[in-house]
């Protein structure tokens, strides 16, 4: 039954084509409307510019890998999140956005580093497939309880195992560890999270690094973290 529409979600999408940023959130948006969400998508960043529309915003869902970012519309986004709208997003789409941007670094609480390849150099096949190495998602058992990953269970995927640089003060729902192989230039394994929230001012953040594109969203777990993860990151 679908609630009545009393909220509202901006889905921003954009940057690399790649993370099928349009074919990834349009995945997502009858599961918005059926939530109560009247939903506006954008496939640029100004809106964020737009401080009375963003004050009524309740969850900002953005997927825009490698792209830029104005000062007045990170400002915006910012300062919305501090307020009490929530930001969620998965992979590139949030963890890759603005790589010049320190505040924007600060905001989400980890950048992508790196996704290491599945062969050696002369083993790769020069297409995507390069970076897809079965990995698994280690929940924190500490943080099972967590409403984004209850009853969820450690999992495996097929996909770009992403390096992520972070800091403490995210509160790591799940990890993942990558192995230091006989070619890697690390002497040993690397544990980073994988999906994790972050308190900012009123606001909510979550990120989830596995979603490179619609195969990888359309996972059961990775769509369920995804789906729990919006909604609570929403005012």
């Amino acid at each position: 039954m679908t609630t009545s529409t009393t909220k509202r979600a901006l889905v921003v999408r954009g940057g690399w084509d790649g993370h099928q940023p349009v074919e990834t959130t349009d995945s997502f948006l009858p599961f918005l409307k059926e939530h109560g969400y009247d939903v506006r998508v954008e496939n640029t960043t100004a809106v964020y510019a737009d401080a009375d529309y963003l004050a009524g915003v309740d969850v900002v869902v953005q997927t825009n890998t490698m792209n830029t970012i104005e000062g007045d519309e990170l400002r915006g986004l910012i300062t919305a999140v501090r307020n009490g709208a929530g930001l969620a997003g998965w992979h590139g789409g949030i963890a890759d956005s603005y790589r010049s941007s320190s505040d924007y670094l600060q905001l989400i609480g980890g950048q992508f580093a790196a996704h290491p390849p599945r062969a050696l150099p002369e083993e790769l096949a020069g297409d995507a497939s390069d970076n897809f190495v079965r990995h698994t998602v280690d929940i924190v058992p500490e943080r099972a309880d967590h409403p984004i990953v209850a009853g969820i269970s450690d999992f495996e995927l097929t996909t770009e195992q992403y390096w992520v640089l972070s800091d403490d003060y995210n509160d790591v729902l799940a990890t993942t560890t990558l192995a230091a192989r006989d070619f890697d230039p690390w002497h040993r394994p690397v544990t980073c999270p994988a999906i994790w929230t972050r308190q900012w001012g009123l606001g909510r953040v979550f990120v989830s690094t596995p979603g490179h594109d619609l195969a990888v969203v359309e996972d059961p777990n990775v769509r369920t973290v995804i789906e729990r993860g919006i909604l609570w990151a929403s005012r």
